[in-house]
């Protein structure tokens, strides 16, 4: 459920600082429940971190500033 291809959906959303859009995304594609997108989004996240740094909009330390889950 969680291999690369799978959840690819959600790369825009997660460069571009779109949490809540990554997460709706997820949860269609996957058909998941949002604890389990939110943990997928967040592996999914550190990935294209450490794969793709210069594609964010942001740097890690304001990433995730005014989301709480």
């Amino acid at each position: 459920m969680t291999d690369g291809a799978a959840v690819d959906i959600a790369d825009d959303h997660i460069l571009d600082k779109r949490i809540i859009l990554g997460l709706i995304a997820l949860r269609e594609h996957l058909g998941c429940s949002l604890q389990e997108a939110l943990d997928v989004f967040g592996a999914r996240y550190e990935a294209l971190r450490k794969d793709r740094p210069d594609d964010f909009v942001c740097g890690p330390d304001e990433y995730w500033a005014g989301f709480f889950s």
